[in-house]
């Protein structure tokens, strides 16, 4: 049997405030979602290649589950994307030359209204050791920032086009993603 690299991955997270997810990301993908419905919003990158989609459901957000992130080519691309997270008032934590995950990264992140944490790095090459910034008993210490810090308050913008579309809310195992 042949094995053939998936064309495109699918994540779907349920997020507590639909309006506010879609502003936040909108903004921090650089483009509009490809469908918006009530209570679910999906948006399909083109690079890298991913479809993920928002079910507003407060009661099943997971908060804690680890975190998403999106590798950059170079630094220069790194630099150019921090910019403009910075210019949105998206950037949680910026981390350079660290190594986590057994990597020497440049890194920044940003945290989506539920508090799901987001990684845009830019790897260096493989390392042998970990920062012991992130040594710690529980192994979902790497790779994510080490303890929420304050940050500014981001300006969200009403999207009022979410609930001007008519149709039924996709509903946990209802296949609308």
């Amino acid at each position: 049997m042949s094995h053939t690299v998936f064309p495109r991955m699918h994540v779907s997270l349920y997020v507590s405030d639909i309006r506010k997810t879609t502003a936040f990301y909108t903004s921090f993908f650089g483009q509009e979602p490809a469908k918006v419905k009530p209570n679910y919003a999906k948006y399909v990158l083109d690079t890298p290649s991913l479809i993920i989609s928002f079910v507003e459901n407060p009661e099943r957000v997971q908060q804690h589950f680890g975190h998403l992130g999106f590798q950059v080519e170079t630094q220069v691309e790194l630099e150019q994307r921090l910019e403009v997270a910075k210019a949105l008032g998206q950037v949680s934590k910026e981390e350079i030359g660290t190594a986590c995950c057994y990597a020497v990264q440049d890194k920044f992140w940003v945290e989506d209204p539920d508090g799901v944490q987001w990684e845009v790095y830019y790897f260096h090459e493989d390392a042998e050791f970990n920062d012991p910034h992130y040594e710690s008993a529980d192994a979902s210490a790497c790779c994510m920032p080490p303890a929420k810090e304050e940050k500014p308050m981001v300006q969200l913008t009403d999207i009022s086009f979410v609930s001007d579309f008519e149709g039924g809310a996709c509903t946990p195992g209802g296949g609308c993603c």
